[in-house]
């Protein structure tokens, strides 16, 4: 099983990557989308700086690239192990952003391999599994 990270999902609406990719790899079941990187993709359609890059249709699209998928959610379990994480970065200096802390504590919890253009970043997170694309 694996979830998806922005990085893939932006790929994807932007036609750098084709979905046909991985469904030739995984089963759509066993691909999940953690619900933090739903926060990173409305917050790309909404904050000022991006308006200008967002094209007509692109909220659309991303609602129905995220109905393909079930979601993995955030809770209590989670949140305990990203708040371990975030101190456990903190401490060594090796903070990342709080989003990606939550995602990799999803991931963790839920013995998921995260598919991601940013493996170098999220390799901070101690135990997570991490793929390319």
């Amino acid at each position: 099983m694996v979830c998806l990270d922005t990085t893939f999902l932006i790929d994807v609406i932007n036609r750098r990557v084709k979905l046909e990719n991985l469904k030739s790899r995984f089963n759509n079941e066993n691909v999940f989308i953690p619900s933090p990187v739903i926060v990173e993709l409305s917050r790309g359609l909404h904050l000022k700086s991006n308006l200008k890059n967002i094209r007509s249709g692109e909220k659309e699209k991303i609602e129905s690239i995220l109905s393909l998928f079930n979601t993995l959610d955030f809770g209590k379990e989670e949140a305990m192990l990203a708040g371990k994480i975030e101190a456990e970065l903190n401490n060594a200096g090796e903070l990342i952003d709080f989003t990606d802390i939550l995602i990799g504590a999803i991931c963790l919890i839920n013995s998921e391999t995260l598919i991601t253009k940013n493996k170098k970043h999220f390799e901070k997170i101690s135990g997570l599994k991490t793929e390319s694309y």
